[in-house]
């Protein structure tokens, strides 16, 4: 288990993991006052948190599966990524793909963190790949069944 510093800037508890072996914890909107989002309209969603993770780690902002599958509302840009040098408010970017407006109330559970560890890659140029049995099959190579 690591340890990440976090500021609670809002009136929200902080993110926490609802079971033992949830893989994310629940980010929580922090509103002044309740915000609809109306069909296919995009918002920032403050959380009132902000981190510091460790190098090597990121924190990536999900939907939550209820939202979407009730309502139609996920996070836009999903996987959200937060780098361990950002030091600003997290914020979650929903969209509503319903047909009706969505409001969203404060301390409504609105997204995922899910803290994951990744590697820094160094590019190293080259003219030729070494062969595999796909090879450059893309999009629907395997095909339908």
């Amino acid at each position: 288990m690591i340890k990440i510093r976090v500021v609670n800037e809002g009136h929200q508890p902080l993110p926490a993991y609802a079971t033992e072996q949830s893989a994310g914890m629940d980010l929580r909107a922090n509103l002044d006052a309740s915000v609809t989002l109306r069909p296919l309209e995009r918002r920032l969603i403050p959380t009132g948190l902000r981190i510091e993770l460790p190098v090597g780690f990121e924190a990536q902002i999900r939907p939550r599966s209820g939202l979407a599958l009730k309502h139609g509302v996920t996070v836009l840009n999903t996987p959200g990524t937060i780098d361990s040098d950002y030091r600003g408010e997290l914020k979650v970017l929903l969209v509503n793909f319903s047909n009706e407006d969505f409001v969203v109330n404060d301390g409504e559970r609105i997204a995922q963190m899910i803290i994951a560890r990744h590697e820094t890659a160094e590019l190293e140029p080259a003219t030729l790949l070494g062969a595999t049995g796909r090879g450059e099959g893309g999009y629907g190579h395997t095909g339908v069944e």
